[in-house]
């Protein structure tokens, strides 16, 4: 008998993995959680029915999350991650020697222990003594700070369940207080390709762009999502992505990635016309 994990992109449109055995699945407090190895892709982190890792394919979503923020700014020393309890935001953000202190809150602690177990690659770096986890609520943990963080990273799942109000207006603000002057704000914006994401996408950047002097979209490819067209917010105080981004400087820091590049982060604001649309966005001259 065949063993296949099917996920429902839309009502028309499925998404099918073969799969060799389940190795876990379990309702916390707040979601549903399973564990699937695959042929293709590896092990398989499922959050709700949907694909949230996969073996094969987080070094794109991990690495395009983070080093596009890092080499904006590379003076960034304070930072906080929200979500993201596989740890592969935190893996990438500890390569950086000039992080000083990481903050990472994630809701549901048993996203991190299964993490520890079934995907070590990502959750490699939660030992080191920069990183301090909380397991508590990010929207409330941001209230009422001011002048913290020179980078959040908001690395949600989708605006339903336990994310959902990662995608509201006052969380975004909470998120501007708690920025320093030169602070970036990166969160997961979903992909402009199907109507129900799209509808998510436009809200979230709708909401960035009332908040911040400088909002852009970027985007990436990610094989195992939706469409595998996805988009990244990044929102900022002063910095702009591609006016205030020095290549050289992070070159110089030798880091080697699989996905993310010098030319990627560049070309990654070059969005096509539909997305420009949808968004209205201000071109920029590459």
């Amino acid at each position: 008998m065949e063993l296949w994990f099917t996920e429902r992109n839309t009502n028309y449109v499925n998404f099918s993995i073969k799969v060799k055995e389940q190795l876990y699945s379990k309702k916390s407090k707040f979601q549903q959680i399973d564990v699937f190895d695959t042929y293709e892709f590896g092990k398989v982190l499922v959050i709700d029915g949907y694909v949230m890792i996969t073996e094969k394919d987080e070094f794109i979503y991990h690495e395009m999350i983070t080093h596009v923020a890092m080499a904006t700014n590379p003076e960034i020393k304070n930072v906080l991650v929200i979500g993201g309890g596989d740890g592969g935001s935190i893996r990438e953000l500890t390569r950086y020697n000039s992080i000083e202190n990481i903050d990472m809150v994630e809701i549901d602690k048993e996203v991190v222990e299964i993490s520890k177990k079934f995907f070590p690659q990502t959750s490699c770096k939660y030992d080191d003594e920069r990183v301090a986890l909380y397991f508590e609520d990010g929207i409330k943990f941001v209230e009422g700070k001011h002048n913290i963080y020179d980078l959040i990273i908001v690395d949600s799942t989708d605006p339903i369940g336990p994310g959902e109000g990662l995608f509201t207006k006052a969380f975004y603000q909470n998120c501007y207080d708690a920025l320093t002057e030169y602070g970036i704000l990166v969160n997961q914006n979903e992909s402009p390709y199907y109507k129900n994401t799209a509808s998510d996408l436009i809200r979230a950047y709708s909401k960035l762009e009332a908040i911040f002097p400088i909002a852009k979209a970027y985007q990436y490819h990610m094989p195992t999502y939706a469409s595998g067209h996805w988009i990244f917010g990044f929102a900022s105080k002063r910095l702009d992505p591609i006016k205030d981004f020095k290549p050289e400087r992070w070159e110089s820091l030798g880091l080697k990635t699989k996905y993310y590049n010098t030319d990627i982060h560049v070309g990654a604001f070059a969005l096509p016309t539909y997305v420009k649309e949808m968004l209205k966005i201000k071109e920029y001259n590459l």
